[in-house]
């Protein structure tokens, strides 16, 4: 990596590959981790277009790109592009991190998961073993965190979608991961009568501004809510979660600051500390 400091040098260059890309807070994210941890990098984010994801790759790398990150709608086809996935991205199907080994081979992980995780046990103090968890959605995003969460030791943990099917198949593709740790996937009418101590919104129903149809006493008293989506405001799933009892109903930002922690962790080796980060990304959303 040679000497952070050798201003000589031209910085290390990263970015994020998605589409639409401008909202992104992923550069915001990684110059405050560069300064905070001495790291030389430069770190921008690329509008690619359908079609031209595996191109936009390998240009960046032959153009002496370090590590990319890869968002909607990208992280499918980035997983099969790589070839080499770590355990995490195996299971998820989907690749968030690039790294360029020295062999010039690409290598895939996913830090979505271990973001999500990271928040809610350090950063908030929560607790997942031994929990009852609910996991709406079905997508993407629900199989990118599937494992990490399993990993941790649930009682239970249930995925409800629109579309059962789509749930029933995602529990059945993760089943084997802990035994212990019974996993189910079915539709909203299903959840008539349970209870859960931690329900996660892993759908994109935020984004347009709605809520998924979940029964009104579906939730533990002072359980948790959280939303993977963010915004300059309360999602409407974190509304709903105060609106129903939950002691603690938190959004997603706290889960991209982790993630692309991961990620820099995976590059340059130094671990960034991600809570003065993310209140200054917090602080800059509620200017947007």
């Amino acid at each position: 990596m040679g000497d952070p400091f050798d201003f000589d040098a031209k910085p290390d260059s990263y970015a994020v590959m998605g589409n639409p890309i401008a909202h992104s807070k992923s550069p915001q994210i990684h110059a405050a981790f560069a300064r905070q941890t001495g790291q030389r990098i430069e770190y921008s984010a690329i509008q690619v277009d359908p079609g031209g994801f595996e191109q936009a790759v390998g240009n960046f790398f032959a153009n002496g790109g370090m590590g990319l990150n890869v968002t909607v709608p990208f992280k499918q086809e980035a997983w099969k592009l790589v070839h080499e996935h770590g355990p995490e991205a195996e299971r998820a199907g989907a690749v968030n991190t690039i790294l360029c080994d020295s062999a010039g081979h690409f290598v895939g992980r996913n830090t979505d998961g271990i973001g999500l995780v990271r928040d809610i046990l350090q950063n908030h103090r929560g607790k997942i073993e031994g929990q009852r968890i609910l996991l709406v959605g079905a997508g993407g995003a629900a199989r990118g965190v599937l494992q990490p969460l399993l990993a941790e030791r649930p009682q239970r943990l249930v995925i409800a979608n629109r579309s059962p099917d789509r749930a029933v198949v995602l529990a059945h593709d993760f089943a084997d991961i802990h035994a212990d740790s019974p996993l189910h996937g079915g539709g909203f009418p299903d959840l008539s009568g349970e209870t859960f101590d931690l329900i996660i919104n892993a759908s994109a129903a935020s984004l347009h501004g709605e809520v998924p149809p979940l029964p009104d006493d579906i939730l533990v008293e002072g359980g948790w809510c959280y939303d993977m989506m963010y915004g300059n405001e309360p999602t409407p799933f974190v509304r709903w979660g105060t609106a129903h009892g939950a002691g603690i109903s938190l959004d997603g930002l706290g889960m991209l600051v982790e993630q692309a922690a991961e990620s820099f962790y995976l590059w340059r080796g130094v671990r960034p500390d991600t809570a003065p980060v993310i209140a200054e990304i917090r602080a800059s959303l509620s200017k947007d």
